[in-house]
């Protein structure tokens, strides 16, 4: 694909956004449709690679998903003899293979040639522990066979997911449907992006599972799941680069719908924009940013919201101050190795970033233009969207990679620059 340009902005940005649904929501919405006792309408769902995918991967398992703008979803017997795509999306990796587990018949789960470097193999242990049949030839990663009996025994499970919570999310959205229900005790390092564990835990109540939280340790009783609507709010994560762009243009935008409480990891862009200079407001319109025209660099632990971190990072070095951003390093092993892409393709631009054992160090400095790859990572096309407000002449290679999450990217930015 052509390169993309990111724009500069020619004045401060003016502009009111209503943005795609959730990718998370809409995953975990769909997962737990697909196993409810009745028809689910799921409601304003994100269409994009990441949820297609899933949507493909129940399909292949004999759930039935229509629609065009709402997805209406009609559990079945889940049956194998399949296999099933999960490109480069986390939560379908995480996800669909416990799903796939309670099927009847073998389903082969694979992906895309960097999804067999994601870490999967805590996931695998867990599934092995809870009675499940797999084979997949001792990489402890994709590609493997889940050979389905139509139930899972279930149990208790030890998980080390310092890597990722999508490895307790994938046990805890299937755990009602296991004979036993689960449950599941991490040991190790802090689990990142606790924001999404409490999201699953809310997406599993509201569906009338029975959930018992308390510090690592998660217990899922078995029983049915509920259909009926789940509505998904919009993805909160993805508005990081449209709010950055009233900081670094001294502009305003504001984002419609933004929910009063969440559980989304995004909702903490109110306080790390504000913290970097913004004037942050909230009401019914939605969620406003403000810019003052200047604004300064942030000593933040991104542990918990480390999908902020690229477009957090291209703001760090516009700022006028230097940065410190902690708490990450498990983002080596997302999409892509997210510290070493951002510090080699700002540095390529004349910026100066350093990688620390679990984050970045940022210093800012006059940039050029130039390419900057994205690495399939549609996070990466983000960043360099908010670094292109600033300076001139950088080109985004393959920003049809947003695909992933924000197939309107390139539109909603247009329109955002045009007001």
């Amino acid at each position: 694909m052509p390169e993309w340009t990111a724009t500069p902005a020619d004045g401060p940005v003016d502009a009111t956004l209503d943005l795609p649904g959730s990718k998370s929501m809409t995953n975990r919405a769909l997962i737990l449709a697909a196993l409810a006792e009745a028809p689910t309408l799921v409601r304003r769902p994100l269409r994009s690679r990441d949820t297609v995918l899933m949507a493909d991967a129940l399909r292949a398992l004999g759930v039935g998903i229509s629609g065009t703008d709402d997805w209406a979803v009609t559990p079945g017997e889940l049956t194998g003899s399949t296999s099933v795509d999960t490109g480069l999306a986390g939560t379908v990796m995480r996800f669909l293979p416990p799903v796939a587990a309670l099927a009847d018949g073998d389903v082969t789960v694979d992906g895309d040639p960097r999804a067999r470097e994601r870490p999967m193999g805590p996931l695998i242990s867990a599934l092995r522990a809870l009675g499940v049949e797999l084979d997949d030839g001792g990489r402890n990663a994709l590609p493997f066979t889940l050979s389905g009996r139509g139930r899972v025994p279930g149990g208790a499970v030890t998980i080390d997911a310092s890597s990722s919570s999508q490895l307790v999310s994938g046990l805890l959205l299937a755990a009602p449907r296991f004979d036993k229900g689960a449950e599941v005790r991490h040991v190790g390092p802090p689990v990142p992006s606790a924001p999404h564990l409490e999201m699953s835990v809310q997406m599993l109540r509201a569906a009338g599972a029975s959930v018992e939280v308390e510090p690592d340790v998660w217990r899922v009783a078995p029983g049915p799941i509920q259909g009926g609507e789940s509505t998904v709010e919009p993805d909160l994560s993805n508005a990081a680069q449209f709010l950055g762009a009233a900081l670094v243009t001294g502009g305003r935008v504001t984002v419609r719908d933004w929910p009063a409480e969440t559980a989304q990891p995004g909702d903490a862009l109110r306080g790390l924009l504000a913290r970097m200079g913004a004037v942050v407001s909230h009401g019914q319109g939605g969620l406003t940013v403000r810019g003052e025209g200047t604004f300064q660099g942030i000593d933040a632990d991104l542990h918990d919201v480390g999908e902020l971190t690229p477009v957090v990072t291209a703001l760090a070095a516009l700022a006028d101050s230097p940065s410190r951003l902690t708490g990450i390093a498990h983002l080596r092993g997302h999409e892509t190795d997210r510290l070493a892409a951002l510090v080699t393709e700002i540095n390529a631009l004349g910026g100066d970033v350093r990688e620390l054992p679990d984050g970045l160090e940022i210093r800012p400095r006059a940039l050029h233009g130039g390419l900057f790859h994205t690495y399939d990572d549609h996070r990466m096309v983000m960043a360099a969207a908010v670094l292109g407000l600033a300076v001139p002449g950088i080109q985004v290679e393959n920003v049809g990679t947003v695909a992933k999450t924000l197939p309107q990217f390139t539109e909603l930015w247009a329109r955002m620059l045009e007001g």
